[in-house]
């Protein structure tokens, strides 16, 4: 019996190390949260076809509360649990400097924003915000952004999954918004 238990435990530790979401609270020095919003649509509400794969496919506007002190730089991902694949990646920016409060609407495609942030790639292969596209019913997607306390060193272009690696154990504050959307007739 205590193998098993002893074996259980190693189990779950293994899959908080592996998995880079699992135990995100942990990673975060600060426990601070921020307001991250929208003015294109409310938290739980439904994203305007604009911002999607059925509109003009432009990032939305977001706008977040002020970085708590010690910030050296901010980050951002967006993504879909609730794609059938897994979480799709649809925007990674990163090294944004930590006095910007936002990201206007319709951030232009590259690797670089004309404030000194990166954007990473999305699981479109791009390094530019991809909107929903959901293959059926309707889907959430997360906006989170972290306040850091060191820049991360990426090279522009990289994933998700290297920033979240990169970010282990910087982050001072985190907030989140979540939008709805679903494909008419589908």
């Amino acid at each position: 019996m205590k193998r098993s238990c002893i074996s259980i435990l190693v189990f779950f530790s293994v899959v908080l190390f592996l998995i880079p979401e699992a135990g995100a609270e942990a990673r975060t020095k600060g426990g601070k949260k921020m307001e991250i919003r929208s003015s294109a649509f409310q938290n739980g509400g439904m994203i305007p076809a604009k911002y999607t794969c059925d509109g003009s496919d432009v990032s939305p506007p977001v706008e977040w509360s002020a970085a708590p002190v010690g910030t050296k730089s901010l980050a951002l991902i967006s993504d879909d649990p609730d794609a059938p694949a897994g979480t799709w990646v649809h925007w990674v920016v990163y090294d944004i400097p930590a006095e910007t409060t936002g990201l206007p609407e319709n951030v232009p495609a590259g690797k670089t924003l004309e404030n000194g942030g990166k954007q990473g790639t999305t699981d479109f292969g791009k390094t530019a915000y991809g909107g929903p596209c959901p293959p059926s019913g309707t889907h959430r997607y997360f906006f989170k952004v972290y306040a850091l306390d060191s820049m991360t060193d990426l090279p522009p272009g990289a994933t998700k999954n290297q920033l979240l690696q990169a970010m282990k154990g910087h982050i001072l504050a985190e907030g989140q918004l979540v939008g709805k959307y679903k494909r008419t007739g589908r």
